[in-house]
């Protein structure tokens, strides 16, 4: 039983990482998306035409958002890889 507690403490280790990697990451694209997008559509007769607040918080959103999957699914299964090498060589 000592085994499933290790296995399931290393996991949650594991999924919190990918959480604390994938909120970072969310937020330096926030940043280096906002900056451009909000520029452009305050300077660029084409984007101040079409883009409005809603569309430019749904490009910021939507970047964030794929950040932060991306990153997040990385960073467990990095880890959970890891883990399995430490676990075949005790």
């Amino acid at each position: 039983m000592a085994s499933f507690d290790q296995k399931l403490a290393m996991a949650k280790r594991c999924s919190h990482e990918g959480v604390v990697a994938g909120a970072k990451a969310a937020a330096v694209a926030t940043i280096a998306t906002a900056i451009p997008t909000i520029a452009s559509a305050r300077m660029l007769p084409w984007a101040r035409a079409h883009l409005n607040h809603t569309a430019q918080a749904l490009i910021i959103s939507t970047v964030a958002g794929s950040a932060y999957f991306i990153v997040a699914d990385k960073t467990v299964l990095k880890t959970a890889r890891r883990n399995s090498f430490n676990d075949t060589q005790k």
